[in-house]
């Protein structure tokens, strides 16, 4: 497993920072609402995704290959939530003090994670990349966890100061809703390759 952890750094590197729900999201929060107010959706994406990892590395793919209704149905539900996430960010007013809705906070950003598309092709890769077939299932499931789920902090906190400085020029109304028509569309775009692939 440890001449396999470089790799393994640089395959959760590439696949956290390339845009993704979580990161989209993310930098919607941050220009929206202000790098602070995001700190509790970065911190559920990171722990639900890292909780992803362990229970795809635990045998969930192997309830799937049984049972695929439930990978299907899990499919389209997530995708049905993430539509309606892309809603509330192209309807986002942002700022404080405007009567908007909140951000999406810890709890909601945690148990979307089962919901993203992109999180279990992450997870299940990482697991059949680089867990090993005569290491220790479980040691080797938690390093591959703790290795995605530091990238994926490391992802959304740069995305969401990129966000941060978004948000900055985007002062006039008429800015702050392009620039939510963008990101909830391509929130929506993110999810056209889990569809078009079946």
């Amino acid at each position: 497993m440890h001449v396999l952890l470089g790799p393994l750094i640089l395959f959760a590197a590439v696949m956290s920072l390339t845009p993704g729900p979580n990161v989209i999201m993310v930098t919607a929060s941050a220009a929206n609402f202000g790098f602070r107010r995001t700190i509790p959706q970065m911190i559920g994406i990171t722990l639900g995704f890292g909780i992803l990892v362990i229970a795809a590395g635990l045998g969930l793919a192997s309830l799937f290959h049984a049972e695929p209704q439930l990978q299907t149905a899990l499919k389209y539900g997530g995708g049905a939530y993430l539509l309606y996430l892309a809603w509330c960010i192209l309807r986002a007013k942002g700022g404080v003090g405007t009567g908007a809705a909140p951000p999406i906070g810890f709890l909601r950003a945690l148990l979307l994670q089962p919901l993203n598309p992109k999180g279990w092709v992450f997870a299940f890769g990482a697991i059949a990349a680089y867990a090993t077939a005569n290491g220790d299932a479980l040691w080797e499931t938690l390093v591959i966890a703790g290795v995605n789920a530091t990238a994926c902090l490391c992802s959304v906190l740069i995305w969401a100061g990129f966000g941060t400085g978004i948000g900055r020029f985007l002062g006039r109304p008429w800015a702050r809703t392009v620039f939510n028509a963008v990101m909830a569309g391509l929130l929506v775009l993110s999810l056209v390759p889990v569809f078009w692939a079946g």
